[in-house]
């Protein structure tokens, strides 16, 4: 069988029929995790086939030493890479002497089924050795919502045609190795290793960073639904931890291995008390049985979809994509420890490193403001809060300083470790988005004790950057920004972005307009703040001031110019570059790219974006028709921009075919790469073009605001946000929108301009 079909289903994703060349894709959209760990859907069994076995522990990282042609002063020593852990659900499976690999075996029939409902990940499949032995084979497996050290997994083979002994070897693997090794190095050290059969463990530290992580596994055999008293026998390595299981089993027999796994770190524990913690955990989980383990972690799942689900009906595709990127989403995040960020690639693989981008602030706050309480987005908030320091210290390393802050493009503990110059030196308009952050969670929440406890030191610092960053230009008589990226990563090093400098001088009236507040809510604590940043308030406000006055934006009748120079661009359409040439990423020259007006993301538009309060929609339309026939999206993060922008513009059409891309990015594998991993911080962008977009949800001046639409396909909008202590169900239909307050007080919100109360 090389063949195989994904399906739209509204609850699940799909995979029909097994194709090798499709493995290393579906590994990564098959993926499972808890927001603790998580692994790439590789098959329990040895498969020999192309493949990418990933293991990931949160907040587990090593500096591999950044690989560059020369070397430039303030150039990050490191590129933080998410480890590739020890693998924990591996199951050696022989059949007398033949070992099951599907790469090997004859597959007559497979399916592949990731119920996004339950959180679980089944895999049915009928094979055929090579001398002739047909098997029926069925595996689920699941990592606990509730309890989040513990992974359990049920595999189970059927005779179809034989009788022979069956032997599972279930085993951790600590002999792992990151694909993305700078230097083709292993970053792990096995520090302590018990393989008897009643107590296997794995112990193994990181090189470096001193990470250290226990891997407990313990395994139960059935015979045709029953338990049995099956010795396991110990399996010699250096590397591993395994037990052999065998039992003999004649045709129309099934046997099961169901194996549970406690994984902890030194995060959480002191390195002597692991190998306890997990023992004992690992110990309580297979007494509590498989059954009692999955009905905790779907019933996590089905309170958690309560108040995420978005509901779409006439159109299986859409619904099948949302569905998936909030799934994704929950299983790669849950906001309970504030010492962990959202990843780009989540545990679905290692590229961009699995460290904390701007993604967090412009894409995932307004996601997990709304479905989980205001603690979760604080939470991230105070993570950019306690890394001020390293912000300033990145800053101070590029010639900045008086306390400026550049936050880093990419980060695990605060340092920039990006290895790319373009992006480390020059798109800083990173700073900005997490300024916006700040006062997009002020806006939704009204938690203006967070600005005085934590938000303006933060702005302070920021608004210090950029007014060292701009430098006055006689020839235009403002201030200008030179030697930028913006957003649009197919331009490098230009003047005067028009979305960095306006984000930059938004900063800095935020900062002044903060500083404003706290006098009035907290004049103490605003006195402290001034005094331990040694703020000048005559010198540092008049030039902020001034910047804000005179900045240089650059635009050319009604539209906002990206930077200057871009209309000296050939400016052919992207309906203008041959499909075969698409993306231009995988076939064009980055010379060429440079030169070309191909924008690989939302740039002047993700201005207009935040910034929609601020502009009229004449204005919005203008550029937005501009804009988007220039645009390739080859960046995750754009589409959805484009979307919320259509939406609002009422070119519904353009916003719906833009969500489609979005939320079915993945799925639908529009740039070719999902292979590498899935792409999870653009998956809460989906949710705001659905719930901005079409929903066109707005929080003004304390009050909610919808103003939706509905794509002609659908039949209905269903969603729940979170608002200020009430959760509110809003419908939209063709002809009405139902708002119910189903938890909390009355309020009142505004409905196509209409106020109602609720």
């Amino acid at each position: 069988m090389n063949n195989s079909e994904y399906i739209h289903e509204a609850w699940s994703i799909v995979e029909n029929g097994f194709d090798p060349a499709k493995q290393k894709a579906s590994e990564s959209l098959f993926s499972i995790g808890n927001g603790n760990m998580g692994q790439r859907a590789n098959f329990e069994e040895d498969y020999s086939g192309k493949s990418m076995q990933g293991t990931y522990i949160a907040g587990v990282y090593y500096p591999d030493k950044t690989r560059v042609g020369w070397w430039k002063n303030g150039y990050p020593e490191y590129f933080a890479k998410v480890l590739n852990a020890p693998y924990f659900t591996g199951l050696h499976v022989v059949i007398g002497d033949e070992l099951l690999d599907l790469a090997q075996w004859q597959v007559i029939s497979f399916k592949r089924v990731l119920d996004i409902k339950r959180g679980v990940l089944v895999r049915t499949c009928e094979v055929q050795s090579p001398n002739g032995k047909r098997l029926a084979v069925e595996s689920m497996r699941f990592m606990s919502m509730i309890r989040k050290d513990i992974a359990a997994v049920k595999f189970s083979v059927k005779s179809l045609n034989f009788r022979d002994i069956v032997s599972f070897v279930p085993y951790v693997d600590g002999d792992v190795k990151n694909q993305d090794a700078n230097y083709d190095e292993k970053f792990w050290q096995i520090t302590d290793m018990v393989n008897e059969p009643k107590q296997a463990y794995l112990q193994s530290k990181t090189l470096k960073t001193g990470f250290e992580v226990g891997f407990a596994m313990s395994a139960d055999l059935y015979f045709n639904g029953q338990k049995v008293s099956a010795m396991p026998e110990r399996q010699k390595s250096d590397k591993k931890i395994q037990t052999s299981i065998t039992w003999r089993i004649g045709e129309g027999d099934a046997l099961s291995c169901v194996n549970f796994i406690s994984v902890n770190k030194s995060m959480d524990f002191e390195s002597e008390m692991i190998k306890q913690v997990c023992l004992k955990n690992v110990e309580l989980a297979r007494s509590a049985g498989f059954d009692v383990l999955l009905k905790e972690h779907t019933e996590w799942w089905a309170n958690k979809w309560e108040t995420s689900d978005i509901e779409i009906e006439g159109d299986v595709a859409a619904q099948q994509g949302i569905r998936f990127n909030i799934f994704q989403l929950w299983q790669t995040y849950t906001g309970e420890d504030a010492r962990l960020n959202i990843g780009p690639k989540g545990f679905t693989g290692e590229k961009y490193g699995g460290s904390t981008y701007w993604d967090t602030e412009a894409y995932c706050v307004p996601f997990y403001m709304s479905t989980a309480s205001g603690e979760v987005v604080r939470n991230l908030l105070i993570y950019r809060w306690k890394q001020l320091g390293k912000a300033i210290e990145n800053a101070e390393k590029l010639g900045f300083s008086n306390g400026a802050a550049l936050y880093p493009m990419v980060t695990m503990n605060g340092e920039e470790c990006h290895n790319e110059w373009e992006i480390t030196f020059e798109e800083i308009h990173r700073n900005g988005a997490i300024a916006y952050a700040i006062y997009n969670y002020v806006n939704y929440t009204s938690d203006v004790d967070y600005l005085a406890e934590y938000g303006l030191e933060v702005l302070i610092a920021i608004s210090r950057f950029w007014a060292q960053r701009v430098n006055w230009s006689d020839d235009k008589g403002k201030y200008v920004m030179l030697g930028v990226t913006g957003p649009n990563e197919y331009e490098n090093n230009v003047n005067n972005n028009w979305y960095t400098n306006y984000i930059a001088t938004w900063c800095l009236r935020y900062t002044l307009e903060t500083i404003d507040l706290v006098k009035r809510i907290n004049a103490g604590r605003l006195a402290a703040v001034l005094e331990m940043t040694a703020f000048d308030a005559l010198i540092e406000v008049e030039l902020w001031k001034k910047i804000i006055d005179n900045i240089y934006l650059p635009q050319s009748k009604g539209i906002f110019i990206q930077q200057d120079g871009f209309l000296d661009k050939d400016l052919t359409p992207v309906s203008g570059i041959p499909v075969k040439q698409r993306p231009i990423n995988q076939h064009w020259s980055w010379d060429r790219i440079l030169r070309s007006c191909y924008i690989k993301q939302a740039d002047v538009l993700q201005g207009l974006f935040f910034f929609e309060h601020e502009f009229d929609l004449e204005t919005i339309h203008r550029n937005y028709e501009f804009y988007e026939p220039l645009t390739v999206h080859e960046s995750s993060l754009s589409p959805c921009v484009h979307s919320i922008l259509a939406s609002l513009i009422g070119k519904t059409d353009d916003a719906y075919q833009l969500y489609l891309r979005t939320s079915r990015l993945d799925l639908d594998d529009y740039n070719h790469e999902v292979h590498e991993g899935l792409h999870i911080t653009s998956m809460a962008g989906t949710w705001m073009s659905l719930v901005m977009g079409f929903g066109g949800l707005r929080v003004n001046h304390g009050r909610i605001s919808l103003n939706p639409v509905l794509p002609e396909k659908w039949q209905s909008l269903s969603f729940k946000i979170l608002f200020r202590n009430r959760l509110l169900k809003i419908k939209v239909t063709d002809n009405e929108v139902d708002v119910r307050r189903e938890r909390g007080e009355v309020l009142t919100v505004m409905i196509n301009g209409n106020e109602v109360a609720i």
